[in-house]
């Protein structure tokens, strides 16, 4: 069963339709590469899954459940649409952590506050939300290590660079074990020697249980760490396929443009 299932996907801003029916389906475990130049619509399909924009068409599934079905047309309720975020994890271009909050309570915080809300629900018992918010701490720590920053936790936004900004934000996303982590050119605001540090971590992140979507505009890295990649222009999927088809062997004469003008030298 595919963990993600992406139909006839289509959202127009003011009469102008950016994306027009997009079609894709991920296994668990995979990494999906997005490429394409700006204004293609990868940004808005991420946004669209991730609920950020609601779709005017089309059907979102995961682990063939529908979460969204544009025919529907009840309006989805605050906390259902909560609900329904959880499903995927974002990071942005521009790192958005808190900057009042130091790195491990940046980590924490949207793990807690969903905790709070879901014991508070049942009526848990004191000792019980103690130990269940001790062990998103521990999560968190581990997080942390595994993107290189369990000595800065303490350490608050400010006196981060780039880089390490976003491998918190990395972190603060896989706290709420999500289904699908989903990457939005996650190395665009960082000079050429912090980039390296996040796709090193990005790629360390790819194993059977974690399935990635990334927006990205390294053609290297889509071409060494992607299982498929798609190629979007105008609103479509121009062309999808494994990294060796794409790369080597395009069939699209926008893909050929797109791949030439990105350093490729077909």
């Amino acid at each position: 069963m595919a963990v993600l299932e992406v139909k006839n996907i289509r959202k127009s801003f003011d009469g102008e339709e950016v994306l027009k029916g997009i079609d894709f389906s991920m296994e668990k475990g995979e990494v999906l590469a997005i490429i394409g130049s700006s204004g293609s619509g990868k940004t808005t399909l991420l946004r669209c899954l991730n609920f950020l924009l609601e779709p005017d068409e089309g059907r979102i599934l995961v682990n063939g459940a529908c979460i969204f079905d544009a025919e529907d047309k009840q309006k989805i309720k605050e906390k259902e649409l909560r609900e329904k975020r959880l499903h995927f994890g974002l990071v942005f271009q521009s790192f958005h952590l808190f900057p009042q909050y130091n790195v491990l309570q940046n980590v924490t915080l949207a793990a807690q506050l969903q905790i709070k809300e879901a014991l508070k629900e049942r009526g848990a018992s004191k000792q019980e939300k103690k130990e269940a918010l001790a062990a998103v701490n521990v999560q968190a720590e581990q997080l942390l290590r595994q993107v290189g920053l369990l000595e800065k936790k303490q350490a608050y936004p400010c006196e981060l660079s780039g880089g390490q900004q976003q491998r918190v934000a990395i972190a603060r996303a896989l706290a709420l074990n999500p289904d699908i982590l989903c990457f939005d050119e996650p190395t665009s605001a960082l000079d050429p020697a912090l980039t390296g540090e996040v796709l090193r971590v990005i790629r360390g992140l790819k194993s059977s249980e974690r399935t990635m979507i990334v927006v990205t505009h390294e053609m290297e890295f889509a071409r060494r760490v992607a299982d498929r990649v798609i190629y979007m222009a105008d609103g479509v999927i121009e062309e999808y396929g494994e990294p060796e088809q794409i790369f080597a062997n395009p069939q699209s004469p926008k893909l050929k443009a797109f791949l030439q003008n990105a350093g490729e030298g077909l």
